[in-house]
């Protein structure tokens, strides 16, 4: 059922357009319960969530949903929480999705935040910054030239 142009899969490590479809869809709708529902259990009580990705996979029947408590503030509870309602949660979503079968869920703490403040304390260190401020005075800094320019 592939049409001319297109395979019946992304390569490996990328993700087809269907596949990132169905992932903001899910992201949305996620999104939104935790929004408006207040769930149960108390793990989740006081916590507002932000799902930072979903991804599903090729077969559209697994979703690995990332997500983050505001303030990152007990992350492993809250994703414990989360992946013990993952069946409530399925059924809500699923209502809304114009798929035949909604994903199964499971969901992980996004550390994304966490490496890209790591790498910005990398950056602030003193030798670092002493280094980089180095390289801007050697003069190496020649504005994105890369040198393959016309010679007279």
């Amino acid at each position: 059922m592939s049409r001319k142009g297109q395979s019946r899969g992304a390569p490996p490590g990328e993700r087809s357009q269907r596949q990132l479809r169905v992932g903001e869809e899910l992201r949305h709708r996620l999104a939104a319960v935790f929004e408006r529902e207040t769930l149960a259990d108390p793990q989740l009580a006081g916590h507002s969530i932000t799902v930072t990705e979903v991804r599903v996979s090729p077969d559209l029947a697994n979703a690995t949903v990332f997500v983050t408590p505001l303030g990152g503030r007990d992350m492993e509870a809250v994703v414990r929480a989360l992946n013990h309602a993952a069946g409530y949660l399925r059924r809500l979503v699923a209502q809304d999705l114009e798929l035949r079968m909604a994903p199964r869920l499971a969901f992980e703490a996004d550390r994304s935040f966490d490496a890209a403040s790591r790498v910005e304390e990398i950056l602030r260190h003193p030798k670092v910054a002493q280094d980089l401020a180095h390289d801007d005075d050697d003069g190496n800094d020649d504005g994105g030239n890369d040198g393959g320019g016309e010679r007279g």
